[in-house]
C-alpha cells in the first residue's frame, strides 16, 4: 500500500543518501504563537515612551513584577485548566481564604511560619480537590462549580477573619512577598551595569545560557528527525532577543535592590510548569483532554482523573498565590483577591490559550500576565482614570479572542 507523503514529511526534501538537502528552508513565522511576544514589546515601547522612560526605571521595573506576582502564579495554574477545556472563576476567593487562614495560623495561633506555610497549601489542595469532584466525577461544568466557590469561599473569608483583617505577618512571610535577594558581589564594580550586583548579573547569564542550550537541543532534535527548522538567522534572532531581554531586566533589577524573590518563585514555577507541559506525560494529557475529549478517552487517558488533578492543582497555586498577596499588604483582608480570577483569565487568554482549549503555554500566560501589568503600571504613571484603564484592558482582551477566533477560521479555510 502506497502512502501519500503529508506536509511534514516533505518539508525537508531528501537526496539519494538520504541526506537534507541544501535547498533554503521556508521560514516559519507562527503569528499566533510569536504575536503575543511582539504585543508585549509594543506595549512596553508605547508606555516607555509616553512615560518619558520611567516604565523602564530600575525601581519601577521591580515594582512591576512585586505589585503583579500573585496575578501570575495565577495564570499559571488558569492556562492549564483553560487548556483541559475548563474554567476557573473562584480563584480570588480562594486566594482571600487562604489568606485567611495563613493569618490565623501565623497571627492568632502562633504557629511557626513554614508549617503554617504548608497548612495553608494543604488547605488549598482541599479546596481544589472539592472543585475537582464536583467537575470531573460528578459532571458539572467547571463554569458552575467555580461560580458556586466564588461565593462559598468568599464566605468561609469572612467567617474566618470575622469581617476584619488579620495581622502584622511574621517577617519571613513579608520577606517573600516583599524582600530582595542579598547583593552578594555588590561591591565589585561592573563599569556601564551602574553598580549592578555581580552575583545576580553572573545568575543572570547563566539562565540566558541555559535558554539557549534548551533552544539549541530542540533544534538539533527536529534536524536529526528530518523536520523542518527555522533558519540559523531566525533561529538566532529568537535565541538573542529574549536573551538581551532578560539580561537587560536583571541589570535594571540588581541596580536597584536586586532580584526580587517572587521573581525566583517564579522563575521556578515557569521553569517546572514548562518542564511539566512539554515533557511530562500527564502535560500532554492536558493538551489531549483540551484537544479533543473524545479520542483522549479512547486513547486510553484517565480524563475524569486528569481533570481533578489539575483542579488540585489550581487550589495550590492559589494559596501561593494568597500568602504572597497577604505577606505584601503585611494584611489577611476580607476583600482580598476581588478580581483575580479576571486578571488570571484575561492573562491566559491574551498568552494565546484558546477558547475552545487544548492551545496555549506558560510562557504565553506570563507574558499576557505581563502585557496586563505593564498597562496599569503604565496607566498609574500617567495618572489615567480607572474607567479608561478598564476600556484598555477590555479592548486588549477582545482582540486577542478575536485573534485567536480569526486565526482558527483562516486554518481552516475561512469555515
Amino acid at each position: 500500500m502506497t502512502v501519500a507523503p503529508t506536509n511534514a514529511d516533505m518539508s525537508i526534501s531528501k537526496g539519494p543518501a538520504g541526506a537534507p538537502d541544501k535547498a533554503p528552508r521556508k521560514v516559519n513565522f507562527d503569528l499566533k504563537q510569536s504575536g503575543i511576544y511582539i504585543a508585549l514589546a509594543l506595549t512596553i515601547v508605547i508606555f516607555t515612551a509616553l512615560t518619558g522612560g520611567d516604565l523602564l526605571a530600575p525601581q519601577n521595573l521591580s515594582n512591576i513584577i512585586v505589585q503583579y506576582s500573585y496575578i501570575l502564579v495565577l495564570a499559571i495554574g488558569m492556562v492549564l485548566i483553560i487548556i483541559a477545556g475548563h474554567i476557573d472563576l473562584s480563584v480570588g476567593s480562594v486566594v482571600a481564604a487562604s489568606g485567611a487562614f495563613a493569618a490565623v495560623m501565623m497571627v492568632d495561633w502562633h504557629v511557626a511560619w513554614p508549617i503554617a506555610v504548608v497548612a495553608t497549601l494543604v488547605f488549598g489542595a482541599l479546596v481544589g480537590a472539592w472543585q475537582g469532584y464536583w467537575v470531573a466525577y460528578f459532571g458539572i461544568p467547571a463554569f458552575i462549580v467555580t461560580l458556586a466557590g466564588m461565593l462559598l469561599f468568599r464566605a468561609v473569608t469572612y467567617r474566618i477573619l470575622g469581617n476584619q483583617g488579620i495581622g502584622p505577618f511574621p517577617d519571613d512571610i513579608r520577606t517573600l512577598a516583599n524582600g530582595f535577594t542579598p547583593g552578594f558581589l555588590k561591591n565589585i564594580a561592573l563599569g556601564p551595569l551602574g553598580g549592578a550586583d555581580a552575583f545576580s548579573v553572573i545568575v543572570g547569564l547563566l539562565v540566558v545560557v541555559g535558554m539557549v542550550v534548551m533552544q539549541w537541543r530542540a533544534r538539533a532534535g527536529r534536524v536529526k528527525f528530518a523536520q523542518s527548522v527555522d533558519p540559523m538567522w531566525l533561529f538566532l534572532t529568537k535565541a538573542i532577543l529574549p536573551a538581551i531581554l532578560v539580561m537587560f531586566l536583571v541589570v535594571q533589577l540588581a541596580r536597584f535592590r536586586n532580584l526580587p524573590w517572587v521573581l525566583v518563585l517564579l522563575a521556578v514555577l515557569v521553569f517546572v510548569y514548562t518542564l511539566v507541559t512539554n515533557r511530562a506525560v500527564f502535560g500532554r494529557q492536558i493538551y489531549a483532554v483540551g484537544g479533543n475529549l473524545q479520542a483522549a478517552t479512547l486513547s486510553g487517558v484517565k480524563v475524569k482523573s486528569v481533570v481533578f488533578w489539575l483542579f488540585v492543582n489550581m487550589g495550590v497555586l492559589s494559596a501561593v498565590a494568597g500568602i504572597i498577596f497577604a505577606g505584601r499588604l503585611n494584611l489577611a483582608g476580607p476583600t482580598a483577591g476581588n478580581s483575580f480570577e479576571l486578571d488570571a483569565i484575561a492573562a491566559a487568554f491574551i498568552g494565546g490559550a484558546a477558547v475552545q482549549g487544548g492551545v496555549g503555554k506558560v510562557v504565553g500566560a506570563i507574558t499576557g500576565g505581563l502585557i496586563m501589568g505593564v498597562i496599569n503600571n503604565g496607566a498609574g504613571l500617567l495618572g489615567w482614570q480607572t474607567e479608561t484603564v478598564m476600556f484598555v484592558k477590555g479592548a486588549v482582551l477582545l482582540a486577542a479572542v478575536a485573534f485567536d477566533v480569526w486565526s482558527k477560521r483562516r486554518t481552516a479555510g475561512g469555515k
